[in-house]
């Protein structure tokens, strides 16, 4: 891109800090910078871009390589944090795109932005496979709206893909299918803020899973439980995420069967959940059961 635009193009070495402050100035004087960095070197420049970026309301977009778990760059290199620290971020908009395509149209959409910042993460590694949706619910704002991958005509489940992570939320609804369960899935792009519209189309199910490739502290699943509390919605959520901690060098095809992000486990967690949900009096009697076996070992003891 340099190479094509070098009058546009500007190199600021391992200096994060200094690019982010050099695309407020650029913003102020009425461009949109773009900021590319990888997304755990954009923790380094949280004040920046807080404090130089949105406190403004600049818009300047950062894309975000190498998001997720990226396996054998080890854990200094997974861009684990960013939906956590920026989605804190007040005015900042994060979208996660879950192919090519959706990646071109949500930098054209971020770049179209003039009241704040805006943020994209992908993941490293090959382009994953096209998933088209198979219709958009509009955005209550005029904005993003949510991608309808997965429509099923029974309302039992809604799970819902972060990202790449889209296309796990497809095939763990396949295989849920199969057991006589009706799943949709859908792809909110823009994930943070919770939009409205996934608010309302999660009231009207009976359980919501979400599947993220970030900590879950702090991350999607937690901002969405919050918005569907303050909108009064009882649904039951179960969040499929990484957990805090320091992961191991590895594929990342092999950390992530680890962490039980994976089509198998997820759908064999869900099944179990819900039949937990369905039949509580059976999880409180098992739970009664190992309640007292313990108790009966220390009275031995």
């Amino acid at each position: 891109l340099m190479r094509r635009f070098p009058d546009r193009g500007f190199d600021v070495g391992i200096a994060e800090q200094h690019a982010v402050t050099s695309a407020a100035g650029l913003a102020i004087g009425g461009l949109h910078p773009v900021v590319a960095v990888y997304a755990t070197f954009l923790n380094r420049a949280f004040d920046q871009v807080l404090l130089d970026v949105a406190m403004h309301g600049l818009p300047v977009t950062f894309v975000l390589d190498r998001a997720g778990i990226t396996g054998p760059d080890g854990p200094s290199h997974y861009g684990i944090w960013d939906l956590s620290l920026f989605g804190a971020v007040p005015g900042m908009r994060i979208a996660a795109p879950r192919d090519a395509a959706t990646l071109r149209q949500e930098l054209r959409e971020a770049v179209a932005v003039s009241d704040g910042p805006t943020l994209l993460r992908f993941p490293t590694g090959s382009i994953p496979d096209a998933l088209p949706a198979v219709r958009r619910l509009p955005g209550r704002d005029g904005r993003g709206g949510l991608d309808v991958l997965v429509s099923a005509s029974r309302r039992d489940v809604l799970m819902i893909g972060v990202g790449p992570f889209a296309r796990l939320a497809v095939d763990a609804a396949a295989r849920l299918g199969e057991q006589g369960y009706g799943v949709s899935v859908v792809d909110p792009r823009w994930v943070l803020p919770i939009p409205a519209e996934l608010v309302a189309l999660a009231s009207e199910y009976r359980v919501v899973v979400t599947v993220e490739d970030g900590i879950c502290a702090g991350g999607f699943a937690d901002a969405l439980a919050r918005a569907l509390r303050d909108a009064g919605v009882s649904t039951p959520l179960k969040d499929f995420g990484v957990p805090m901690g320091w992961h191991p060098h590895g594929s990342r095809a092999e950390i992530l069967d680890e962490l039980g992000l994976t089509v198998r486990h997820v759908a064999r967690s869900v099944t179990e959940w819900i039949s937990g949900l369905d039949h509580p009096n059976q999880e409180t009697r098992r739970a009664d059961r190992a309640s007292d076996a313990i108790a009966g070992r220390q009275g031995t003891a």
